[in-house]
């Protein structure tokens, strides 16, 4: 009998066991996955007005299964190292420019070839989108373990920026200190007009400009409109639309393969949905920023079709070494003029 009751006792606690860890294992599974999400610009910035709008949409969508974060400002890491990030499983998301990613894939730097500058934004669409776009995402992929979610966000026309400097042409511009966003790219170009090139991280823009780090830089309105830098000193603009930023929206992959399918197709078929009307809000808040500037007394040159051409001209003859200093694969380089082919 004591031999019957030990057994039938050991069965009950055995089965009120499993029961428990049943029910902590349903717990667990019931706890939101976090997904955090590292932005360096302003709450304000079209990017991050974006992502935010994404972000709300997820969460609703995935019925509370995933449970989001958003840092603004840098407040977690500048786009400049949040690659390290995303592979040390610091943060889940990113959404860094693409020129903040050439140490780590060269090709990034595609933008940055003359067939781009001045042209219209449906001509970046055609590389982004395509083939080369394609050939970059997996390279983000491998090395910074991260998966790329879908199509990228356009930031939108690159342009010159300075404090006192008032430029009408590339002339103008010899001698400056010119702030780049990153990217051997942009520091090719400022040493093709003749200036100086300096790498500032964009959250410690401001307090640079303030101080006299540098006499201008490139950047697009929207950025400079949400950090107000009319501010810290900027007072005229060379809008010249030297290349398209995009911002490619990645994924650390330890994140990404705890999502079940589900998630995962949601998570992307929420982007696609999505990613057509985040383009043209960010266009339309390009051309408010602008307007905006103007208000504050920020002057812009438009530089005629023929300046344009010119311009451009003068930088295609200096391509094999932009190829040379950014490390652009002959891989890229021809993907590009396969996905761009006549409209450059």
């Amino acid at each position: 009998m004591p031999h019957g009751l030990t057994r039938r006792t050991l069965g009950r606690a055995s089965a009120a066991a499993l029961a428990g860890a049943t029910i902590f294992r349903h717990a667990r599974a019931a706890e939101p996955l976090r997904l955090r999400v590292s932005l360096d610009t302003a709450p304000t910035h079209g990017r991050n007005v974006s992502v935010a709008d994404y972000l709300k949409k997820l969460e609703a969508a995935s019925q509370g299964r995933i449970k989001t974060e958003l840092f603004s400002s840098g407040s977690l890491f500048a786009d400049l190292n949040v690659g390290k990030a995303l592979i040390e499983g610091q943060v889940e998301m990113a959404c860094p420019g693409h020129w903040t990613q050439t140490g780590v894939v060269p090709d990034c730097d595609m933008f940055q070839l003359p067939l781009f500058y001045g042209q219209d934004i449906s001509v970046s669409h055609r590389a982004a989108d395509g083939k080369a776009g394609a050939h970059i995402a997996q390279q983000l992929e491998h090395k910074l373990r991260s998966h790329v979610l879908g199509k990228w966000i356009d930031l939108g026309y690159q342009n010159w920026y300075f404090t006192a400097k008032e430029p009408k042409s590339f002339a103008d511009m010899k001698g400056a200190k010119i702030r780049s966003p990153g990217g051997a790219g942009n520091s090719w170009r400022i040493r093709q007009v003749g200036g100086i090139p300096n790498t500032t991280a964009w959250p410690n823009v401001p307090l640079a400009l303030s101080q006299g780090t540098f006499d201008g830089f490139i950047s697009t309105d929207e950025s400079c409109a949400s950090a107000q830098l009319w501010e810290a000193g900027v007072k005229h603009s060379y809008a010249d639309h030297q290349f398209i930023g995009e911002y490619i929206p990645l994924v650390s992959m330890a994140f990404w393969n705890k999502l079940p399918a589900d998630l995962q197709k949601l998570m992307t078929d929420l982007w696609e949905q999505n990613i057509g009307t985040y383009r043209a809000n960010m266009m339309k808040l390009q051309i408010e920023a602008r307007k905006t500037m103007q208000s504050k007394g920020v002057t812009f040159c438009d530089p005629t079709p023929d300046q344009i051409t010119a311009n451009r001209k003068m930088l295609t003859a200096a391509e094999d070494q932009l190829i040379k200093d950014a490390k652009l694969s002959p891989e890229i380089v021809k993907l590009v003029r396969e996905d761009v082919g006549a409209s450059a």
